[in-house]
């Protein structure tokens, strides 16, 4: 299990550093919450991680069916709500090039839903999964 370590650096941003490999994220607050709004939000990074997530376990799941989805996409959007401020929802619209049949389909899809960020935020903000095309 590898760490992170998250350091606040002033003026609303942090960064973060994979301790394995050295790879850094640099997050800052939005501009609508006094941020530079220079990159990713921290609750950007949680759409991405949902994103990323989905598409790893379909990944897992085409390789045991043979299958390719390279250059699938999962566009998130995250919806904020005040009062206090949260993410009220999370929406997820996949496209997945190639054609599959009904089968393989149900179990790319089952491999979304199985995903481990998602099933960590089973949370009152709903988060829905479309496939587009």
């Amino acid at each position: 299990m590898s760490g992170i370590v998250v350091t606040y650096e002033g003026r609303l941003r942090c960064r973060s550093e994979h301790a394995d490999s050295g790879a850094v994220v640099l997050t800052d607050a939005p501009k609508d919450h006094h941020g530079l709004g220079a990159g990713f939000s921290p609750s950007e990074m949680l759409a991405v991680s949902l994103g990323s997530c989905i598409l790893s376990m379909m990944g897992v799941a085409a390789h045991t069916m043979g299958l390719e989805i390279g250059r699938a996409t999962a566009t998130v959007t995250k919806e904020m709500a005040d009062a206090p401020r949260r993410i009220a929802r999370l929406s997820v619209a996949l496209q997945v090039p190639g054609a599959f049949d009904d089968g393989q389909r149900a179990r790319l899809e089952a491999a979304a839903h199985a995903c481990p960020v998602h099933g960590l935020l089973n949370i009152d903000a709903p988060i829905t999964i479309d496939w587009i095309g």
